[in-house]
């Protein structure tokens, strides 16, 4: 079965237009998955929540929702879109910001602010930009209301990436031309006046379109661990929604590369651990077996055309059928999971992610409902790409997305 998404789709309607994010669900899709397989569910969980696309969908519905995500710059979007504002008490401090920036401008307002020390800071930025950011940065720690801090902080945060030397049509950290540094002056108080603006707008139609008291809960823990039974107890969820990373950090999508940024400015992971904590992020060296005789049949495909690339592949696959196992167990009988998925390929391999997790979930006493298949348009990854890095040998990458619907038995 195929679904579109039609163009004139608005995909950034109320808080869904709250900041840029690697690999976003589309809210159309959510909603439509909700209202289909949803109409009954108090409970939600989405064990890869993201920027929390799926909980706004859930809460616009009625319906409770629990998210979790590895990044906290993630966790902090998603908390902010989920989150009733008064307009009244946003308007304050944008109005104080804007006569901050009057001043700043057009009073030459001294400021002597302290610059942090990241490290190669100067390669990603020039040195007019960082004063800038330094002073919207230690004016948003003076914001005594914690709401408004943080729907500020992700104004700062996307402010921060378009400001930066970094190519902004890429999520992997990429230097944009000596050419084009000499000429990037970007006006850093403008920038994150508009992206106040255009979130307040949004917040705006969430809080006038928003009519019920459902709430999303937003948690750090990693599913392929565990999940905290006081947090999500076993057979409390009426419906999974969520879209999955499809491969390991390295070779799909680097969250923490495009994170990187924001979260040594906010303060949450200098060390950029996101990747490495990932599905995938540590290296198993072991060759092991699966309970999967799919995944078995492509890790051989892989091992006979590269012995070192197939661990990539068995490391993500191991945390990914650990983290189904666990999810399997907080659904009750008669509970709907929706996993969103892309079939990617390795070494020319393709690995048929849909087919993969319809049988994992099926070990776990869930029946087959249907698959959904949908073209991804306006992607950010290439249609081609040289997986190999050798030039001139490139290979396709994901272009439909799979949307694998179960049923608990």
């Amino acid at each position: 079965m195929k679904v579109g998404i039609l163009k004139k789709d608005n995909t950034k309607k109320y808080t869904q237009c709250f900041h840029i994010y690697p690999a976003m669900m589309i809210p159309q899709v959510a909603g439509r998955i909700l209202d289909e397989f949803g109409k009954e569910a108090e409970l939600l969980f989405d064990p890869f929540c993201g920027t929390g696309t799926i909980l706004v969908e859930a809460n616009l519905r009625g319906i409770d929702a629990v998210g979790t995500d590895i990044n906290p710059l993630a966790r902090l979007i998603a908390k902010v879109k989920t989150k009733l504002i008064p307009i009244e008490r946003i308007d304050n401090y944008l109005n104080e910001f804007k006569n901050f920036v009057f001043l700043i401008k057009f009073r030459n307002l001294k400021i002597d602010p302290k610059i942090p020390n990241f490290k190669n800071m100067d390669y990603w930025f020039k040195k007019e930009t960082i004063y800038f950011l330094v002073i919207i940065k230690e004016f948003i720690e003076n914001i005594d209301n914690i709401d408004v801090k943080d729907f500020f902080k992700i104004a700062f945060s996307e402010t921060i990436r378009e400001v930066s030397l970094t190519k902004n049509g890429e999520f992997k950290l990429c230097r944009i031309s000596k050419e084009k540094i000499d000429k990037f002056n970007p006006d850093v108080l403008e920038v994150m006046i508009e992206k106040l603006e255009r979130n307040r707008k949004g917040m705006l139609e969430y809080l006038q379109i928003k009519k019920n008291n459902s709430k999303s809960s937003i948690y750090d823990f990693n599913s392929v661990y565990l999940i905290p039974k006081e947090i999500v107890p076993e057979n409390s969820v009426d419906i999974v929604v969520t879209s999955p990373p499809y491969g390991d950090s390295r070779t799909t999508v680097a969250y923490g590369q495009f994170s990187k940024f924001s979260n040594q400015w906010l303060g949450f992971n200098e060390n950029n651990e996101v990747d490495k904590s990932s599905m995938g992020g540590v290296r198993i060296k072991d060759f092991i077996k699966f309970d999967s005789k799919i995944i078995n049949e492509v890790v051989e495909k892989i091992r006979n055309l590269d012995n070192e690339r197939v661990y990539d592949v068995i490391s993500f696959y191991s945390d990914y059928e650990k983290s189904i196992k666990n999810i399997s167990k907080v659904v009750k009988k008669g509970g709907i999971v929706a996993f969103v998925v892309g079939n990617r390929r390795v070494k020319g391999t393709t690995i048929p992610n849909d087919e993969i997790t319809k049988e994992l979930f099926e070990k776990n006493n869930f029946i087959h409902l249907k698959t959904i298949i949908r073209e991804i348009p306006n992607k950010r990854m290439p249609k081609r790409n040289s997986p190999t890095n050798i030039q001139g040998l490139t290979d396709s990458t994901m272009n439909y997305e799979y949307i694998v619907i179960l049923k608990k038995n």
